[in-house]
Formats: structure tokens, C-alpha cells, sequence
């Protein structure tokens, strides 16, 4: 009887293209989605350059580079000249994003253009809704957002993906759109996302930090994924087509419990600060900041996305 193992699991280990022939989880880049901001003047952000503002000339430009590199869907988020209570910057026509899907609709009829349904970058308060006795209120935030989402259609979005974490949200989305004869637009719903410390970088970028309080009485808390569970649940039930976790590298068994429960298509957002501190270890010297991206991205894959929102798409893009 010999004493070296029968089973050598490194056979296929060997070489490069060994390994290829063997390997479970892929990335495509048509499965990524490239994060834009739009504001009134452009700003830079030489460290993390996914979290730079395009004016919407800009944007135009940014854009044809994206399409270039083969990116094939981007999701806009706006950042208007003047905020107020009600938010009037997120539906009004002549908003920041409605203006951005007008000049890039045309240029990119192939470009898949996602949009951001939520109220905390308009709102002189910062919150994801109407702001009733301090509280958020709920319901009276529903009109605003339906408003917003058909102005985004209108304005020629493909797909409209409410972040706001309200109750009846996505009913009041898809009546909305039905009501306008947008039946055929799909929402992807943020369907969990949690009351995180990940996001700091965004809203510096998005300038939607609230002015009170924090989101933890309507964004999730982390230490629940059953309740995760049926928030997506009720999303599907309220007519979303696709649903969304964020963040995404600590919640991976967010992303894999929703998968084995629910067969729609699933949507993970790798934020702001799981990107940012990869670039700051990155720029410390610390590790290599490909091979850590593709490694956090794969692990995303692997946990069940189907579609990764994330700002190393256009680096993606040059990478694969």
C-alpha cells in the first residue's frame, strides 16, 4: 500500500491555464455597474477617483470613456445646486440626474442607465424622507419617491433602484410606473441595507450625511439576516424584478441566504468604504490593490451576486 496520497487536489493547481480550466467563479464585466455622480461643477478626488463629481458635460465624457472600455451599465446618483425639506431636487425635471439621463440617453442608446430613487441627497436635512415631529415619516415620503422614479423614466432610465428604505416603497414605485404606462421598467430594489460604518466616503462624495440623527430607524441593523430575509420578501410581493445588499464584503451571508431563498436576480453594492480601504492599504504599501479587488469582487461573485455594483468597474474593465 503506498504511502502517498491517490487524490492530489494540486494536479490542477499547476499552471495558469490549469487553474483556468478548473475555476468555479468568473468575473464578466458585463455583470458590473460603474457608480457616477452628477453635480452642478465637477470635483476630483485624486485618491479615490471612483467618488469624483462630473458635471453633466463631464459625465458625457466620462461616460464615452466607460463605453470604450466595455463597461455596459452605470447608475447615476445626483447632487443638486440648492437643497430644501422636500427634496424638490429629486423629481423636478429639470433635476440634476433628470438633465445627466437627457444628454447621455441619446449618445449611449446600448448604455444600461440605472438610477438611484432616494431623497437624502436633496434634502437640506440629509434623510431619506420627509421629516415630520424630527421623525422620518414614512408614507408621506412614498409620493415624493414614486415622483422622483417616474421623472427618472421619463428623463430616459432604464432601471430605477430606490434606496430609501421605506415601507411600500416599491408598491408605490411600480403603481407609479404602471400608472404611466413604464410597465416594462424594472426596479431593483435595495432590499437590505444596513445602518453601516462603510459608507462614510459616499456621502462625503454624495454630501448627504444627515444634519441629526443617524438612518438606524429606517436602514437595517447588522445584526439581522432574517429580517433580511423578509424585506426581500415583501420587495417581490411589492413587484421588484431585482433586489440589492449593501454593503457587500460584510455581508456576504446576507447575499448568500438570499440567493438560496428567493430565485430573482441578486444585486450586491460594494460601497464606498470597502473600496476606499483597499486604495488607503494600497497606497501604504500594505498589499496590491488588483489582486485585492479581484479577490473582494470574486468573493461577492461567489457569495451569490449576479450583478455587482462597484467603483473598481472601470478599473475592471482594463483588468480583465
Amino acid at each position: 500500500m503506498s504511502d502517498f496520497p491517490e487524490v492530489r487536489l494540486r494536479r490542477f493547481r499547476r499552471n495558469p491555464s490549469l487553474r483556468a480550466l478548473v475555476r468555479e467563479t468568473r468575473l464578466s464585466l458585463d455583470q458590473f455597474v460603474m457608480p457616477l455622480f452628477v453635480a452642478p461643477e465637477s470635483l476630483g478626488n485624486e485618491q479615490l477617483p471612483g467618488m469624483a463629481r462630473y458635471s453633466v458635460d463631464d459625465v458625457v465624457r466620462e461616460v464615452e470613456e466607460l463605453v470604450r472600455l466595455g463597461v455596459q451599465a452605470v447608475i447615476l446618483f445626483g447632487i443638486p445646486e440648492e437643497k430644501d425639506e422636500q427634496a424638490t431636487g429629486a423629481w423636478d425635471d429639470d433635476g440634476i440626474v433628470q438633465r445627466a439621463l437627457r444628454a447621455l440617453r441619446p449618445r449611449f442608446p446600448e448604455l444600461v442607465l440605472m438610477t438611484d430613487v432616494c431623497l437624502c441627497e436633496y434634502t437640506s436635512h440629509g434623510h431619506c424622507g420627509v421629516i415630520v415631529d424630527g421623525e422620518v415619516h414614512n408614507d408621506q415620503s412614498l409620493e415624493l419617491l414614486a415622483r422622483t422614479a417616474v421623472s427618472h423614466v421619463e428623463a430616459g432610465a432604464d432601471v430605477v433602484a430606490p434606496s430609501d428604505m421605506m415601507d411600500g416603497r416599491v408598491r408605490a414605485i411600480r403603481e407609479a410606473l404602471d400608472d404611466r404606462s413604464y410597465e416594462t421598467t424594472p426596479i431593483l430594489a435595495y432590499s437590505a441595507k444596513y445602518a453601516s460604518a462603510f459608507y462614510g466616503p459616499f456621502r462625503e462624495a454624495a454630501d448627504s450625511t444627515p444634519a441629526f440623527g443617524d438612518r438606524r430607524g429606517y436602514q437595517m441593523d447588522p445584526a439581522n439576516v432574517r429580517e433580511a430575509l423578509r424585506e426581500t420578501e415583501l420587495d417581490i410581493d411589492e413587484g421588484a424584478d431585482a433586489i440589492m445588499i449593501k454593503p457587500a464584503l460584510p455581508y456576504l451571508d446576507v447575499i448568500r441566504a438570499v440567493r438560496e431563498s428567493f430565485d430573482v436576480p441578486v444585486a450586491a453594492y460594494n460601497v464606498s468604504g470597502e473600496y476606499a480601504m483597499v486604495k488607503a492599504a494600497a497606497q501604504q504599501g500594505w498589499l496590491e490593490e488588483r489582486a485585492a479587488a479581484l479577490e473582494s469582487l470574486i468573493a461577492i461573485k461567489r457569495a451569490g451576486a449576479d450583478l455587482i455594483v462597484s467603483y473598481w468597474t472601470k478599473d475592471l474593465a482594463q483588468w480583465l
